[in-house]
């Protein structure tokens, strides 16, 4: 049994997501919205993974919109978990429904071992938080009784419920932002997910002070990300997510190669920048599988990677 099998048996992946969520410090989660993003994110370090809604719909070629179902969304996660040894937090939207779809989106997220679910207290269909200045908002007694029930409905003790507050992305001010994350948190929340598109990021710190560590919080500095995260862990927030860029840089560098290629119909201009084959082939472990063919197949049947 090789280290990460020890540490898996060790402490369940949803266990150490609580212990992220629950640590004095500041822990960081990294976008991710396949197999191979995931896989990367864990590679290089990371100790917990964001599944991102709206990457997860870029990836498939749809707006972040509810324009995929929860289906789909299980579907691309299921490879994510499968891939991976670390905790995985699926942005759930707005958990796709009332209070029954959120909480039948919980019980199929502990069937494929993932940790937590992030619940935004938007109206379904949801909007981006960035497209537009003002977005409905769920009635603050109907999201509690929804928090409540995906909450009745783990099947995983650690499991950890997120209660997205988007009252600040809708204009609503700071003192809405506030009771709303109260009200969520007093629901059984297990850490609370202020969201803000100011630049400055003062009002996520403004939030951060008032909230004084009443539960974890949750924050993801796509828009403030010139704040560094001094500031962040010094106001007593718990978590950061790193929330699109993954996504982002493969658009940019696809569209990058595929131009190249297109424009000057060769590809000894692009070779030097793209991963070897060879590479992604030891990444993926393909040996293993050539290994395991020798193991289990019979004597004179094709290779397993043939």
């Amino acid at each position: 049994m090789d280290s990460t099998q020890r540490f898996t048996s060790a402490a369940s992946k949803s266990a150490r997501m609580r212990k992220l969520l629950d640590s004095p410090g500041l822990s960081f989660l990294m976008e991710a919205h396949n197999g191979l993003s995931a896989r990367i994110v864990q590679d290089v370090g990371f100790a917990g993974i964001w599944a991102s809604g709206f990457s997860i719909s870029t990836a498939l070629g749809v707006r972040d919109s509810n324009e995929i179902s929860a289906g789909e969304v299980l579907d691309a996660v299921g490879y994510m978990a499968d891939a991976t040894t670390i905790p995985i937090m699926v942005d759930g939207d707005t958990g796709y429904g009332n209070f029954n779809n959120a909480r039948r989106f919980v019980r199929q997220l502990c069937r494929l071992d993932v940790s937590a679910v992030c619940i935004e207290d938007k109206l379904f269909p949801k909007t981006n938080s960035f497209i537009g200045d003002e977005q409905p908002l769920a009635d603050v007694d109907e999201f509690c009784g929804k928090i409540a029930a995906c909450k009745d409905s783990q099947t995983d003790g650690d499991f950890s419920v997120i209660a997205r507050v988007e009252a600040l992305v809708s204009g609503r001010g700071l003192a809405e932002a506030l009771d709303r994350g109260e009200a969520y948190r007093r629901a059984g929340a297990d850490a609370v997910f202020i969201h803000s598109k100011s630049k400055d990021g003062k009002e996520i710190l403004a939030f951060a002070e008032e909230w004084a560590r009443r539960c974890p919080l949750v924050i993801t500095p796509t828009t403030y990300h010139a704040v560094g995260v001094e500031a962040f862990e010094r106001a007593g927030v718990s978590t950061l997510i790193w929330a699109n860029q993954n996504m982002r840089a493969s658009v940019q560098a696809m569209r990058d190669v595929s131009r190249a290629v297109f424009e000057n119909n060769r590809l000894s201009d692009v070779e030097p920048a793209l991963a070897p084959v060879k590479e992604i082939f030891d990444f993926l472990d393909y040996a293993e599988l050539d290994e395991a063919g020798r193991r289990y197949l019979p004597a004179g049947a094709p290779e397993a990677t043939s």
